[in-house]
């Protein structure tokens, strides 16, 4: 029998959230970009689409103001100008949460996150549990990135090979030179589902989440002064997982789960 796809749950449904009261508000407009597939994008013909677009019209309707809601595409570097200009109330594009950001903006909590996976060759002879099964094996990462300290640090025992690009650590893995790549597990999902990979490799092992590596993931950005929208937002994104409309977006634009 075939698995179903790992579907990420970063909320405790079980959890209180106050549904907020936005009848004051008069409009909430999402500012996002257009070229972050598959978050972001236009389609063929021109319409601006993707899973960021689709969580925010969900957000909207949980949270009863579809009607005052809009979303506006920009180019990345005119994300943070338009919003300082007042021209956004929050900003939806993938923007990452560190202590830097964090003085510009408050934020809702995390709607996703990018686990690091391994991609195995599927005649190379891994065993489960991985940490066992990698040792002294030939495993390819991006060097100088927080995947390869990461894979230093918990996986001393395997055979580090560095790459400039993940796409030469892919290529590598393809043709059987190394036995493994540690990398991003959404790029990862996609290569492996791709025509370029050929079927020849596979996930093997689970995500591993390390926010001292990796961050915290994405989260939607609001003005420091208007906590109360990022709350809503949390209340907004904990209905939506619960109900199930978070794992059908979720599906719609990542088929081949990441984790």
């Amino acid at each position: 029998m075939a698995q179903s796809p790992a579907i990420p749950v970063f909320w405790d449904i079980k959890e209180r959230l106050q549904k907020p009261d936005l009848s004051e508000i008069t409009r909430v407009r999402f500012l996002t970009t257009t070229d972050f597939p598959p978050f972001n994008f236009l389609d063929g013909s021109g319409r601006l689409t993707g899973f960021h677009i689709d969580l925010a019209r969900a957000i909207c309707a949980e949270l009863d103001i579809v009607d005052k809601c809009q979303i506006q595409a920009l180019p990345w570097a005119e994300l943070e100008p338009a919003f300082q200009a007042k021209e956004g109330e929050a900003i939806l594009a993938g923007l990452s949460v560190t202590a830097a950001s964090r003085e510009k903006y408050a934020f809702s909590r995390s709607y996703l996150q990018f686990p690091a996976r391994f991609a195995v060759a599927k005649a190379a002879k891994i065993s489960e549990p991985i940490p066992g099964g990698l040792k002294g094996q030939r495993i390819g990462v991006v060097a100088g990135s927080a995947h390869e300290a990461m894979l230093r640090a918990y996986f001393p025992d395997v055979q580090v090979v560095t790459f400039d690009k993940p796409e030469l650590a892919s290529a590598d893995l393809k043709a059987g030179k190394i036995s493994g790549v540690f990398g991003d597990g959404m790029r990862l999902a996609f290569w492996l589902a791709g025509s370029d990979s050929g079927g020849c490799c596979s996930f093997a092992g689970g995500p591993y989440l390390a926010p001292e590596f990796l961050g915290t993931g994405m989260a939607v950005a609001v003005a420091k002064d208007n906590p109360a929208l990022a709350h809503a937002v949390d209340y907004a994104l904990q209905q939506i997982t619960a109900r199930g409309t978070f794992a059908e977006l979720y599906l719609r634009y990542f088929p081949i789960s990441f984790f």
